[in-house]
């Protein structure tokens, strides 16, 4: 039986996709084209990499092997592709466009060109840049799992960043843990006060980036003189297994250090096993543990402190 929801999620999906392939003109510009959809991502492939095996595109398409085959022959009759033998794996061929394969392809990549570029420029930069983020964005979402090699990239927030927080805090922890709004309220609350006290040579909010998208963030406040606070640590699911948590605290008591901090705590629940853990091995220590209800759950909070002084 499909999940309740899933039939009308299922409908919203296939209307965009209907609606993006004719704004972009795919049904028209196959239409039109000596090659098929097919036939042209083929092309692009052999047109965009060197050292190419059927194999390659097979994996990077998810065509049939048979089906790439045939295409491959046709290519060959028609002299728009060369075939190369390996030099290290003689059952190994590399491919590539002759003079005519590339003088076929330009076309079609000048054509794809031209209606991005027009599409883009009906919209002003701020939705421009929202489009460009949101198609980020799918291709993360449905990407089978994180790529560990990707390189990511931590940066202090910009305005609209604390926003996101607060908002990507209360889905995540509603749909993880079934937290009701008053956590939405607290986060709120939390980056209101930074917003409102922000002093830059004291406190900072970092945001981790991988792929151009957001994908997790910390916060150092002020708490007293000598003490800092660690706040509102998340990372997205699909980023989580690289490092981004533990690189966010890390980040977090290098500055409360330079910053002259010394001691940093933070406020947390025993059931955020990643999290605890995180703290656990960069020197954190339980200091008070305390049942309570909130959020709509019975949960048991934790005090953790790390003493700055003994951090090298």
């Amino acid at each position: 039986m499909p999940e309740p929801g899933v039939d009308s999620q299922v409908g919203v999906i296939r209307a965009f996709n209907r609606f993006y392939t004719r704004h972009i003109g795919v049904i028209d510009g196959t239409a039109s084209s000596p090659f098929s959809l097919a036939e042209a991502r083929v092309l692009y492939e052999l047109a965009h990499h060197e050292r190419l095996t059927a194999t390659d595109i097979r994996k990077e398409l998810g065509l049939d092997a048979g089906y790439v085959s045939r295409i491959l022959r046709e290519f060959e009759r028609r002299k728009l592709l060369t075939r190369a033998r390996s030099k290290t794996d003689e059952r190994e061929k590399f491919l590539s466009l002759t003079a005519k394969g590339r003088r076929a392809f330009a076309p079609l990549d000048e054509r794809s060109n031209r209606n991005v570029v027009a599409m883009l420029k009906e919209l002003s930069p701020g939705a421009r840049k929202e489009l460009v983020d949101s198609a980020q964005t799918i291709r993360r979402l449905l990407c089978d799992e994180p790529d560990a090699n990707t390189p990511y990239l931590l940066r202090q927030h910009q305005p609209g960043d604390l926003g996101w927080i607060v908002y990507r805090q209360a889905i995540l922890y509603a749909e993880e843990y079934g937290w009701d709004g008053t956590y939405e309220a607290l986060a709120a609350e939390i980056v209101a006060q930074f917003i409102k006290t922000y002093d830059p040579k004291r406190e900072c909010c970092w945001i981790a980036e991988k792929d151009g998208a957001r994908v997790g963030a910390v916060f150092v406040a002020k708490a007293s003189d000598e003490v800092a606070k660690l706040r509102l640590l998340h990372v997205e699911p699909e980023a989580r297994g690289l490092g981004i948590g533990k690189r966010l605290v890390e980040e977090c008591i290098r500055f409360a250090r330079h910053a002259g901090y010394q001691k940093i705590t933070l406020w947390t629940q025993s059931i955020l096993h990643a999290a605890r853990r995180i703290y656990e091995q960069a020197g954190f220590r339980v200091v008070h543990r305390e049942q309570h209800h909130s959020f709509g759950k019975d949960l048991t909070a934790e005090t953790w402190e790390l003493d700055l002084q003994t951090v090298t």
